[in-house]
């Protein structure tokens, strides 16, 4: 068993070393590194039980209380959810915490009703059927759980900060702005881009900020103007700042950003800036679109990032449903086949 399970992790973890070095950009190398970290940890943990069997008591005590902390994880994300309605108002995206966290409670109890129910009822086609959706349940719940692990962790892995060298240019990815004016979350994208112009050495070429973002329904002015504004007062010179004022969404950030760069015969290497909860989801536009360009990050406030990271992850899920779809789908077969192959 455990020989199998750090076959397993080299396996996954191989395939992304591989996948990381062809193109950081990509969903699955969260997934790769979720699953080799995954079966590495159960090794590890093999490995101590047969070097130590005492371990072994701790293992059952964390597997106790993996409810309380299912609670707890619910309880905090409820309380985040009420946090952000009453910080960024009533919104289907400001809910997104509050959902997630009566789901982590809702759900368990679904399925034993479902179960006990399922018990109860003397039509063995009822019971398979009931049985049937009591495992669809668990498992698509498992399956989202699994996914936006590996979203949360290489957002993470890639968001963090490392040496990269001075671009040709920098797009920052806009957001709405309040009253017409950048409010804080958009603030520190443009502060990050700001400090990336300004480590330019004396004497050369600084990149050109193409702060990108159309004008929204609630909004006096597109947000490109507003953030261009901002960059030249606090120093970049006006002649660096191109802004692009018609995008309506990340893609078309990205598409439209490439055509002002295009125009300004800078096309060479590109940087996107946006906050660290949206990095990954940027940087798989990106890679959607044939843009080369690397994004970074810009902080969130705290309060902010569960119901942001929940955001883009569904936003990520959604873009890819036929994926997750024809993924899902032949498990859902199997659990069915197998269920009615129990009467056969």
């Amino acid at each position: 068993m455990i020989a199998i399970s750090a076959g397993i992790a080299v396996v996954f973890l191989s395939l992304f070393v591989v996948s990381r070095r062809r193109d950081a950009r990509r969903f699955r190398n969260g997934v790769f590194l979720l699953m080799a970290g995954g079966f590495g940890l159960v090794t590890a943990t093999g490995v101590l039980v047969a070097v130590f069997p005492p371990f072994a008591l701790l293992i059952v005590l964390a597997v106790a209380l993996v409810p309380v902390l299912v609670l707890a994880l619910a309880v905090f994300a409820i309380a985040n959810g009420v946090t952000m309605l009453r910080s960024e108002g009533r919104s289907l995206g400001n809910l997104l915490s509050l959902l997630a966290g009566l789901a982590l409670i809702g759900v368990p109890f679904l399925v034993v009703t479902i179960v006990v129910a399922a018990g109860r009822t003397t039509v063995p086609v009822l019971q398979d059927v009931v049985f049937v959706l009591a495992l669809v349940i668990v498992f698509v719940s498992g399956y989202a759980a699994a996914t936006f692990a590996a979203f949360t962790l290489w957002s993470l892995v890639y968001a963090r900060p490392r040496e990269r060298e001075l671009p040709d240019a920098v797009i920052v990815l806009g957001s709405g702005l309040v009253r017409g004016e950048v409010p804080p979350l958009l603030r520190s994208r443009l502060d990050r881009a700001l400090a990336i112009y300004r480590s330019a050495p004396d004497g050369t070429r600084r990149p050109l900020l193409v702060p990108s973002g159309g004008q929204g329904a609630d909004e006096p002015r597109p947000e490109g103007e507003a953030m261009a504004e901002y960059l030249v007062a606090h120093g970049a010179d006006p002649a660096d700042v191109r802004p692009e004022t018609a995008s309506r969404s990340t893609r078309e950030n990205l598409v439209l950003s490439r055509r002002v760069l295009a125009e300004a015969a800078r096309e060479g290497s590109t940087l996107v800036v946006t906050n660290d909860y949206h990095v990954l989801r940027a940087a798989l536009l990106a890679r959607d679109t044939g843009s080369s360009a690397d994004v970074v990050a810009s902080p969130t406030a705290a309060y902010y990032v569960p119901s942001a990271f929940l955001r883009e992850w569904v936003a990520v899920m959604v873009e890819h449903k036929a994926l997750n779809l024809l993924l899902v789908a032949p498990f859902v077969v199997l659990i069915a086949a197998w269920v009615v192959s129990l009467h056969a």
